[in-house]
């Protein structure tokens, strides 16, 4: 497991603001893209990036406002992270990926599949967003904490003024400890209230009986054309999981096409931090099952 500091990652201008990214692997291989959620960054795919990139080209950006990205002055609602990941994938020249994402990574990674068929070669996810008619269908543990971040005025100082999605939500939901090291790098881009917006306004974006509206919409359509594609899929579940737990997800499965389901050991949200080795391998094995070796160059330049 790494616990080393984290490096100085390469950066691409978008959207005049800019996007930090980690890669591995041969640049003129298949890419596989990495998206993570609220509120880590490339940095929690640290230990899965180097098993995969022996088969692709890992290319895991850091969303707007998130690790070492810019902090630009905009909302940072999901229309914002989808217009950003657009621009990033635009100036990369990626026109098709194998992806893998967690958390809100998984709702940009399902609109961008639902808006471009042909993008999506491959999606492996896990804790994943769907849209979730009624509190009931949230984790009851946390009902009354996420009901709470979504409250004026409370909402903002649990997560700007206390920093709760990193002192709290993130190794409350992680069954392994962290180490100060790790902390530390996961602490580097929110050490100031108004740093700390992105962090906040994710968990106000989740579609929740029926709110907000948009994101709600959007996702209940994102999920229609997931149910109904036919590219390879291949989703984790962690015992007991947070949002997705082994029995939902052995259900959703069966609702999707072309897709299997790799059970894992003890886990909660951040999956890959408590199994890195296993996910990694899996997505490597399963890559090639799939046929990545037989996959175009699809990546044009990133400079």
């Amino acid at each position: 497991m790494s616990v080393c500091a984290d490096v100085s990652l390469s950066k691409l201008e978008v959207l005049g603001s800019s996007i930090a990214y980690r890669e591995a692997g041969d640049a003129e291989a298949p890419v596989v893209l990495f998206l993570h959620g609220n509120p880590t960054s490339s940095y929690i795919w640290r230990n899965i990036l180097p098993i995969v990139a022996p088969v692709g080209h890992g290319i895991a950006p850091d969303l707007i406002g998130f690790g070492q990205s810019g902090k630009p002055e905009i909302e940072y609602s999901f229309a914002d992270h989808v217009r950003y990941l657009d621009a990033f994938l635009e100036k990369a020249g990626i026109t098709s990926a194998y992806i893998v994402a967690q958390d809100w990574g998984s709702g940009l990674a399902f609109h961008l599949a639902a808006r471009r068929p042909g993008f999506v070669r491959g999606l492996a996810f896990m804790e994943f967003i769907r849209p979730m008619p009624t509190w009931d269908d949230f984790h009851p543990d946390q009902v009354e904490t996420f009901q709470k971040f979504r409250t004026p005025e409370v909402g903002e100082e649990m997560i700007l003024d206390n920093n709760l999605f990193i002192e709290g939500v993130l190794p409350g939901a992680t069954v392994r400890k962290f180490t100060e090291e790790e902390m530390a790098v996961y602490r580097a881009p929110f050490i100031t209230r108004e740093s700390r917006r992105p962090t906040w306004k994710f968990p106000n974006e989740l579609p929740i009986a029926g709110e907000p509206k948009d994101v709600y919409a959007t996702m209940e359509i994102a999920h229609k054309a997931l149910a109904e594609s036919t590219y390879p899929k291949l989703l984790f579940v962690g015992d007991p999981g947070a949002l997705i737990s082994p029995a939902f997800a052995e259900e959703f499965v069966k609702g999707l096409k072309n897709a299997s389901l790799v059970k894992l050991r003890s886990g909660l949200h951040y999956l890959q931090e408590d199994h890195p080795d296993v996910i990694g391998a899996n997505v490597k094995e399963w890559l090639l099952e799939i046929g990545i070796s037989a996959s175009p160059k699809q990546v044009l330049s990133l400079q």
